[in-house]
């Protein structure tokens, strides 16, 4: 039997439905942690969960992120009450049968509000990092290894992988939740990189605004990213950070055809129209209830190496200089 520290600890916790004090129990003072006691050195990693569909995938993905030695911990949280215990049972058996460096953590939340992506959990999470991500998002080692580091050089920033942008309509006077190719001012929650502190502020900081712009995100469920990027943005007074990534497959993105997966049907993306729509009021009213524009817009990408772009021909083939024989 491999040692303890090698096996991965899995642990259910069944919230119960009633008990809607717990999170004010999370926003308590004495619950807060130091935090000086935070790691530096490591991240805790909260992945979200919903799709029965897409359970082989987030145990493999989760297990994945477990494996790796910059991770302390890994938290599933489990955001559709009405999955059978059976099923949830059977994901926990999964995932404690496979060998890890970190302990994973099966959360079931009580109800599907995505505000419950950020909860402080004190008791869960004991790293100055926290990297929020997608059950269908697989992101190379190397990639989570330069990100943490570009995020330990700016850590009251988001560094993401997945930039998105806000406008002004003019002729409609209203903002807009688009994509821009020169700049950007939104990371998504498919690999947010942040501090864990940033988790208290958006579930119990704002007083009265905060909390009625996280009714808006459980009205439209939606938005719970934007309304991040808008609490970090307020303090750092600078956009987030977009850094380059060795290899990510998005299994969620409606634009995979091939395969069969499947995992992209029924998503957002395949109602764009709908879902860029309700971004933007969502934008629009952040802006209304606070009054200001928060949100900051960087430009440029942040890669690990910069490589010959130079063609050169090698064995009949156009290739980067700096490919070798074997690369090419």
């Amino acid at each position: 039997m491999p040692p303890p520290a090698r096996l991965a600890i899995l642990t259910i916790f069944f919230l119960s439905l009633t008990s809607s004090s717990r999170s004010f129990d999370t926003c308590s003072q004495t619950k807060i942690r130091d935090p000086q006691s935070l790691r530096c050195d490591q991240i805790t990693v909260v992945m979200n969960g919903f799709s029965e569909e897409r359970i082989p995938l987030l145990q493999s993905l989760a297990t994945a992120y477990s494996l790796s030695t910059l991770v302390s911990s890994v938290l599933v949280l489990w955001g559709n009450p009405s999955t059978p215990l059976r099923v949830l049972q059977q994901l926990a058996r999964n995932l404690s049968s496979s060998s890890s460096e970190a302990s994973i953590t099966l959360l079931p939340q009580p109800s599907s509000s995505l505000n419950l992506r950020f909860l402080p959990r004190p008791n869960h999470i004991e790293t100055k990092a926290v990297l929020i991500c997608d059950d269908d998002v697989e992101v190379h080692p190397r990639t989570l290894e330069f990100a943490f580091r570009i995020w330990s050089s700016n850590q009251d920033r988001i560094v993401g992988l997945f930039a998105r942008s806000h406008d002004f309509d003019l002729n409609r006077k209203e903002w807009v939740y688009t994509v821009h190719p020169d700049r950007f001012s939104i990371m998504l929650t498919k690999f947010m990189l942040l501090k864990s502190e940033y988790l208290y502020r958006y579930t119990c900081g704002g007083g009265e605004k905060m909390a009625s712009m996280r009714r808006m995100v459980d009205s439209v469920r939606n938005c719970e990213d934007i309304l991040m990027n808008v609490v970090v943005s307020e303090v750092a007074k600078v956009g987030p950070v977009l850094v380059g990534a060795r290899r990510v497959r998005d299994y969620g993105d409606a634009r995979n055809d091939e395969g069969g997966e499947g995992y992209g049907s029924g998503g957002l993306s395949g109602r764009k129209g709908e879902h860029r729509r309700r971004r933007g009021w969502c934008i629009t009213e952040f802006h209304r209830v606070l009054g200001m524009m928060p949100l900051r817009y960087n430009y440029g990408k942040v890669v690990d190496s910069v490589g010959e772009q130079a063609l050169c021909n090698k064995r009949g083939k156009l290739v980067f200089c700096d490919h070798s024989f074997m690369d090419s």
